[in-house]
């Protein structure tokens, strides 16, 4: 289903993102071709096939979970303004 120009500016309204017209044309055509491609993707034939995690039959190299750097939690703490048992005390902002 093709976008309209007007639900093309409405989103882009309701995003916060001023467009002028001929950009919001531009990203009509755009939006509408991406539309297209997926429609045309959805028809393809995928019964049997396998899930893939990768594009490329690639394996990962993992390297071992071992910490490699030092507490240095004391010396953060530290150069907080305000801090109370080992916590960050931040103003607060909500009400």
């Amino acid at each position: 289903m093709p976008l309209s120009l007007q639900e093309v500016q409405r989103i882009a309204e309701l995003a916060r993102i001023g467009v002028s017209d001929a950009e919001a044309r531009a990203v009509q055509s755009q939006l509408n071709d991406i539309f297209k491609l997926i429609g045309r993707m959805q028809k393809v034939d995928t019964e049997g096939i396998e899930p893939m995690s990768h594009g490329q039959d690639l394996e990962l190299r993992l390297r071992e979970d071992i910490v490699t750097e030092r507490d240095q939690r004391e010396q953060f703490l530290s150069l907080a303004p305000e801090r109370e048992q080992g916590l960050y005390l931040v103003p607060k902002v909500i009400e």
